[in-house]
């Protein structure tokens, strides 16, 4: 074989600082590629998908790679492109001859056997009383306990974004404009100003749905964001359907109850506004909010589409940061503002900061002994998982009945569904 030729539909995924401007799956795909290339001493050429479908992104970033591992050429991130390398013969024969890798595992196999014995008998080579094998001598830590994991490029992260928002709004579903509430806080005021660099901000409406008790403050940080994007601002007082409802009907609704009614009754509003304008509903819901199950059900999370759902509100902030959302809105303290003067961390009995890399960890498969044993707060990691575990219903569509061989989600089921 002189040529492998691999054809891959990778989704674009953890978009880490560290990855050097690629999301890490093409990072990885360059290793494997790269890897491959030198172990049988062929080119590589890795053709990747470019474009979004259902939600996934596939960023492009095709390589060439020679026999001795070098990249030939690289495709660009997120755009369609045709590219070229020219595969030499004679890379293969001058590769092949300084790679012996028969004679390296000759040469590497005494060492071999003794690292295996090592590992074997915990310590020096034929000793089993030797002093064993770093690290497993009682409980390590098994994830670092910082915020590092939650580290981004953000500017990839940016470009990921506002290429997902074009293409599911305008190719996919065939609208030009969108539709979402802006609160004055740091999500909606992310996802206004990606839509704006997405749609241009004449095709970007956000609507103020303030209720009697909202705080001035947000009212205030929402004319600045709208100010700051261009996008359209639009006003709908709440106050009235949500009091001829409670007055007329439900005087002793309790203060959560009124809040899930303001929180319906703008998504009511926004999914009203979005078929007078022919404009598709953007949602502005993060994952730790998702996770935690921080929302209110079949209200913030109505919208069809969504580009903060999966990033952890700390990265959010980040990403304002990065995007130059104006100081007072990304610093604020987080609130739904739906009962006066309540912060997200006065309901949730934590803050983001220390709840996001708990999260960022048990959605990776870790159980709370691990981070518990990392050093995490104990009773952080037990708040987080239980509300974790208890709020998954939530994250799922209605729970259909199935009686035929032709359900919707089960069987009946489109190339995107996969």
């Amino acid at each position: 074989a002189e040529v492998l030729l691999v054809v891959s539909a990778s989704p674009a995924r953890d978009l880490r600082a560290a990855e050097g401007g690629r999301p890490a799956n093409l990072a990885r795909w360059e290793r494997l590629a790269r890897s491959a290339a030198e172990e049988h001493g062929v080119f590589v050429a890795v053709s990747q998908l470019v474009g979004s479908e259902g939600g996934k992104l596939f960023a492009g970033g095709s390589l060439a790679v020679g026999p001795d591992g070098a990249v030939l050429a690289r495709g660009p991130l997120m755009e369609p492109a045709a590219v070229t390398a020219v595969l030499d013969g004679v890379h293969l024969e001058r590769a092949r001859a300084e790679a012996p890798l028969l004679a390296d595992l000759e040469q590497m196999l005494p060492h071999l056997e003794q690292s295996l014995a090592e590992a074997r008998f915990g310590g020096v080579a034929g000793s089993p009383e030797g002093t064993g094998i770093r690290g497993l001598r009682g409980p390590a830590p098994v994830v670092p306990a910082g915020s590092e994991c939650l580290e981004l490029d953000l500017e990839l992260v940016e470009q990921a974004l506002v290429r997902f928002i074009r293409a599911e709004v305008v190719e996919r579903r065939g609208f030009d404009k969108v539709v979402l509430g802006v609160s004055g806080g740091v999500d909606s005021a992310v996802s206004l100003a990606l839509a704006c660099r997405a749609l241009g901000p004449e095709n970007v409406h956000g609507f103020r749905l303030p209720y009697a008790t909202s705080s001035q403050e947000s009212l205030d940080h929402a004319d600045i964001i709208l100010q700051h994007t261009g996008a359209q601002g639009h006003t709908i007082e709440i106050t009235g359907p949500v009091d001829a409802y409670v007055e007329g009907s439900e005087p002793e609704c309790s203060p959560q109850r009124k809040g899930n009614l303001m929180a319906r009754t703008r998504a009511v509003i926004l999914f009203d506004q979005s078929a007078k304008l022919d404009a598709l509903p953007l949602g502005t819901g993060n994952k730790s909010e998702r996770l935690l199950g921080y929302y209110t059900w079949h209200a913030d999370d109505s919208p069809p589409i969504n580009p903060l759902g999966d990033l952890f509100k700390t990265q959010v902030w980040a990403l304002a940061r990065h995007l130059g959302i104006p100081g007072e809105i990304v610093e604020k303290p987080a609130t739904a503002d739906l009962v006066k003067g309540v912060t997200d961390a006065d309901e949730l009995g934590i803050g983001y900061l220390e709840a996001d890399p708990i999260l960022y960890w048990l959605v990776r498969g870790y159980h709370a002994a691990d981070l518990i044993r990392s050093g995490f707060d104990p009773e952080h990691v037990t708040l987080v998982e239980r509300r974790l575990n208890a709020t998954h219903w939530k994250r799922e569509l209605p729970t259909v009945a199935l009686l035929s061989s032709s359900a919707i989600g089960e069987f009946y089921l489109r190339p995107v569904d996969y």
